[in-house]
């Protein structure tokens, strides 16, 4: 999606009241990042919006890209820009790519299954509920094997993190649900990811 160089457009500050509504997406979509949403978006702070291409429109505060809303068929999702996902990477639901994923993936190709479903990738645990439970949302995470604690659903973000790496290198929506990823063990998992390298990640918004 955004494999290629990014031109900045003109950026446009936003309401008080748009930004109250950003901060309530992005802890219902990210609950996680509930204890850290006065750090990520301060009350009084000066959130600005980013025209981007297909659809897409970045938001900054103080020049530092925060995260990234894509207008879908099915509504907005909203994403973290990879520089986010680095400064609070418990925040976020992962999946694990093996090394032999990794090049694919920072050359903006699909990642297919089998990245994950090798010895060196990581999908939920079997087992685990599937979505949110509510009521349980801050009761999810990573366990000591690198696997998530549920089942993560099709359509919902996610971060990709790799063998042998620290930090995430991709960030996008799933293609279709882990648990159905494990039976097929083949086909599309994510698509157009932003990932470390590309043109958003290069993208300056001073």
């Amino acid at each position: 999606m955004f494999k290629k160089e990014l031109q900045p457009s003109p950026k446009q500050k936003l309401k008080s009241s748009a930004q109250r509504a950003m901060r309530s997406a992005l802890v219902s979509t990210y609950p996680l990042l509930t204890p850290y949403i006065d750090e990520v978006v301060p009350k009084k702070s000066n959130l600005e919006s980013m025209k981007l291409p297909d659809r897409n429109t970045l938001f900054v505060l103080d020049s530092t890209p925060l995260f990234y809303q894509q207008d879908t068929p099915d509504g907005p999702v909203v994403l973290p820009h990879l520089r986010l996902v680095h400064r609070f990477p418990q925040a976020f639901p992962t999946i694990r790519i093996d090394r032999g994923a990794i090049r694919f993936v920072l050359s903006g190709a699909t990642l297919m299954a089998p990245g994950l479903t090798s010895k060196g990738g990581r999908l939920p645990v079997d087992g685990g509920p599937k979505g949110v439970v509510e009521g349980k949302e801050m009761e999810q995470g990573v366990d000591e094997e690198g696997r998530w604690s549920r089942e993560l659903l099709k359509g919902e973000p996610v971060v990709i993190v790799a063998e042998g790496k620290e930090e995430a290198c991709a960030v996008g929506t799933l293609a279709a649900g882990t648990d159905e990823v494990k039976a097929k063990g083949k086909g599309p998992v994510v698509e157009d990811a932003h990932f470390l390298g590309d043109g958003l990640w290069k993208l300056h918004v001073d």
